[in-house]
């Protein structure tokens, strides 16, 4: 279902501030198989899934738990 993490200037603002990641999903991915997926791949809580359609695709931003941390799973896929 999650193809890649879209990583852009305003996916990095959201990493920080707001504990979200962004990744481009596959179009008939839904917003429970893509969040059981983040889950279960990062071993992380997500909290909400919002979908939206792209240009390039599906993108999905999912917030994670106060626990989690957006930068260390970005660290993790080598984003930064």
């Amino acid at each position: 279902m999650i193809r890649h993490p879209y990583v852009t200037e305003k996916a990095s603002i959201g990493m920080d501030a707001g504990n979200k990641l962004q990744f481009l999903v596959d179009v008939r991915a839904t917003k429970d198989q893509i969040k059981r997926e983040i889950e279960e791949t990062y071993d992380v809580t997500v909290i909400d899934v919002k979908t939206m359609m792209t240009k390039k695709g599906k993108k999905a931003i999912v917030t994670l738990s106060p626990e989690d941390s957006a930068e260390e799973i970005a660290t993790r896929l080598g984003i930064f």
